[in-house]
């Protein structure tokens, strides 16, 4: 079976994307299901691209266990809507942005809101904490961590649900 990929997408790709993945992928090994999902994060904007996450992301991120070592990238329509099975975007206007992107309406069904993976934090949008300061990058921190739980069970009942439809 191959493995499972989700994207987060943000603007920059340097705070909520990044950490967003690294939220996920410690979901992962600590569920040894790294083998079975790939998590990857971009941008709708280049402004960034080649940068690591900002320092501030980073510090909170840190203090969580989490590592941000992903290096920021713009959003590859051509490549990311076909290799992607989950494309997560942290909030409307990157939402409206993803799907403006495809054109041709091919991959609808692989878009979403982060917001719609939301336990037990209800939220509209992930907020973007870059001119928030400390609450702002801890409350995306919270959020991710909820709704990050919430995400992996979708993805394991939908491998779940393949492996029955196979066998």
């Amino acid at each position: 079976m191959k493995k499972k990929k989700v994207l987060f997408v943000c603007l920059g790709n340097i705070c909520r994307s990044p950490s967003a993945e690294a939220v996920l992928k410690k979901l992962l090994k600590n569920e040894n299901l790294e083998n079975k999902i790939e998590v990857d994060s971009s941008g709708t904007i280049d402004y960034h691209e080649g940068e690591p996450s900002d320092k501030r992301m980073q510090m909170h991120a840190a203090k969580r266990g989490y590592v941000l070592d992903h290096i920021a990238r713009k959003f590859n329509s051509e490549k990311d809507f076909a290799e992607s099975d989950y494309i997560i975007t942290m909030d409307n206007m990157i939402y409206n942005d993803v799907i403006t992107l495809d054109v041709k309406k091919q991959f609808r069904s692989k878009i979403f809101k982060m917001s719609q993976f939301s336990g037990n934090i209800k939220f509209d949008e992930v907020i973007d904490p870059y001119y928030l300061g400390t609450e702002g990058f801890e409350k995306v921190l919270d959020i991710l961590e909820d709704s990050s739980k919430v995400l992996l069970n979708r993805i394991k009942d939908d491998i779940e649900s393949e492996n029955k439809i196979r066998n």
